[in-house]
């Protein structure tokens, strides 16, 4: 276990809303950690709508999720927040000084003075292969985190997916020094959802020997002495085959779980957690929801109401953590002091 991090704010969820989070609070001289559950910042935008257009974005005309996530990377670059990614919030506690104990799966902790949850419609989570038994060898044959060389590295390793992930997985796996010893792409048809780059070289692969396509539908496994061997498969001609393996890493997709915020403590309502529109704070004093996390009457599920909300939580939390300061309103036009910490004086 690592000593706690000590921060005046901690932002849980790097999606569009948390990420102007920190924008926010920086323009108020408040630094922030920030905690996401994927492995990289961006979340719904980044793996529903990466490519995707948007144009309900004030001032930009037209941007896909992609490049709204990058813009918006730039915009807090000023701000330097520390990024906490691939790590899910599994508790969060109030401590005897009224700071609050927050604490990942990870074994990371923090004593924050304020948390602003901007985990839009929950922690994105790896779908996962449901077959009967196989989760008794996740963690050591069986993968649905991010894909690691250092796992296929000389095993026979099984892709199961049809997105970008998945052959992009195979294609870094076939070459470099921890390449692996065979990789196969397993998905139930030959047709792909992939960008057309990457399908393209998976086919070249395979038509080069250096990897191969199976097109089947698992449905059962074979063990020996307590370790994977094979999977079964139904293939499309409705034959029984079995697949050899050392190592599964399934590339499924991601799917949003609402997970432990249910478990928090706080008031919520068919999902999500009840909010006041002076500054978007919880049933609990120091603890703020943006985004699509939250709801109150009139609430509209769009990036822009969530900008919105997040401005106005940043000034809620100037209010607790400077009492005795009086607030001002100041503009990035003229003020000296925000052109002072956007680095631009």
């Amino acid at each position: 276990m690592t000593a706690p991090i000590d921060t005046e704010a901690l932002v849980i969820g790097a999606g569009p809303v948390g990420l102007f989070q920190v924008f926010q609070l920086g323009l108020q001289g408040i630094h922030c950690h920030v905690v996401d559950a994927l492995p990289h910042v961006g979340g719904q935008c980044a793996e529903l709508y990466a490519g995707k257009p948007i144009y309900d974005i004030p001032g930009i005309p037209f941007c896909t999720g992609r490049e709204l996530v990058e813009r918006l990377q730039q915009q807090i670059a000023p701000f330097k927040p520390t990024l906490h990614l691939g790590q899910q919030v599994d508790s969060i506690e109030r401590l005897p000084d009224q700071r609050l104990k927050v604490s990942t799966g990870s074994g990371c902790t923090f004593h924050t003075n304020t948390l602003f949850i901007a985990a839009g419609v929950g922690a994105f989570v790896p779908r996962r292969m449901l077959l009967d038994g196989l989760s008794a060898f996740e963690g050591s044959q069986v993968f649905a985190e991010h894909p690691a060389p250092e796992r296929w590295a000389s095993q026979h390793l099984v892709v199961a997916g049809e997105g970008d992930a998945a052959l992009q997985t195979c294609l870094s796996a076939i070459e470099g020094p921890q390449a692996a010893a065979s990789v196969t792409l397993l998905h139930r048809r030959d047709q792909f959802s992939a960008a057309p780059d990457l399908i393209a070289q998976m086919r070249q692969a395979c038509a080069e020997g250096r990897m191969r396509f199976v097109a089947g539908q698992p449905t059962g496994l074979r063990t020996a002495n307590g370790h994977l061997q094979a999977l079964e498969l139904l293939n499309p001609q409705g034959d029984t085959e079995w697949l050899s393996l050392d190592v599964l890493q399934t590339c499924l997709g991601l799917s949003p779980k609402l997970g432990p915020v249910a478990q928090w403590g706080l008031a919520m309502e068919r999902k999500q957690l009840v909010v006041n529109t002076e500054n978007f704070g919880t049933s609990e004093t120091g603890i703020f929801a943006v985004g699509d996390i939250n709801t109150y009457p009139g609430k509209k599920k769009l990036i822009l109401c969530g900008f919105h909300e997040a401005t106005l939580a940043a000034f809620g939390a100037v209010a607790l953590l400077r009492p005795a300061e009086k607030t001002l309103l100041q503009y990035t036009t003229t003020s000296t002091l925000l052109h002072q910490r956007l680095g631009i004086a």
